[in-house]
């Protein structure tokens, strides 16, 4: 029969998952993010004119002004809005097609030609680095209003995250096929095309359908630049305190967006 004070004593001895020190480390850096999250509260609530009291004062009085929403304008925004899926679908399209070269060069297992590779990385990484709102400013300057800064803006945008995506789904692949292609003979295009992208395209068309998806949401954002859209017309309303009108905008955004997730949701989980 096994004694109860052994039992005790055996518990006391379990080892820690973790050791001392690390738990000593994660313990500092949990308090130091809790000081900066109370810091940065502090002196945000310093900046503002009458404090966090006076904000949420300020922001249940502009809210107020954006009921009823004025539905008589939705005839009138129905073309902005087809604008801007109209910029998505054109930008995710082009990004695509544009991705799939530039996609295999950064896929360390298929590019073996080092220096091209890192070339292509590099280019890449730039590309990510720059904000929408950024390129859509500076298109904007070049070309002036309208949808076709937005277009050349979102192109860049979805071609930095749908190249990484493809690429890290290309070092993923099974190699197998590929080296057994190129033991019998086929050339570069014949292994990419018979063994790898069978690999692939399930994965190439539901990441195309995500940044679709994102494109949507950010040619809203790009509108509020001069970019065209829905989000032209929106930023419009606002300066000119046509808050029902905007509040309607708003309304048709939001089920506009929820009405493609829906769609391309279902897509993707039918490839996958």
């Amino acid at each position: 029969m096994t004694n109860p004070k052994n039992s005790i004593a055996d518990k006391k001895t379990i080892p820690s998952i973790y050791p001392t020190k690390t738990k000593l480390q994660v313990t500092v850096i949990f308090f130091v993010i809790l000081a900066l999250y109370l810091f940065s509260m502090k002196k945000t609530t310093e900046d503002m004119v009458n404090g966090l009291d006076g904000a949420l004062g300020n922001m249940f009085r502009v809210l107020a002004k954006f009921f009823p929403p004025n539905f008589e304008i939705l005839k009138a925004i129905w073309n902005p809005m087809l604008e801007t899926i109209q910029m998505a679908i054109i930008a995710t399209t082009i990004a695509a097609i544009i991705t799939i070269p530039l996609a295999i060069l950064s896929a360390r297992n298929v590019t073996t030609f080092k220096p091209l590779y890192y070339i292509t990385r590099i280019f890449l990484n730039l590309l990510r680095t720059i904000p929408d709102v950024v390129l859509a400013v500076v298109f904007v300057g070049l070309f002036g209003i309208g949808i076709f800064p937005g277009i050349l803006a979102l192109i860049i945008f979805s071609l930095g995250i749908l190249a990484k995506l493809i690429s890290e789904t290309i070092e993923s692949v099974d190699m197998n096929p590929l080296e057994a292609m190129r033991a019998s003979g086929a050339n570069t295009l014949q292994m990419i095309w018979y063994a790898l992208v069978p690999q692939i395209a399930p994965q190439f068309t539901s990441l195309v359908l995500y940044v679709f998806e994102i494109n949507i949401r950010a040619s809203v954002i790009l509108g509020l630049v001069g970019a065209g859209g829905i989000g032209l017309t929106l930023n419009q309303q606002i300066n000119f305190y046509n808050y029902p009108n905007a509040m309607t905008i708003i309304i048709v955004i939001f089920i506009t967006v929820i009405i493609i997730e829906y769609i391309s949701t279902k897509l993707r989980e039918a490839l996958l």
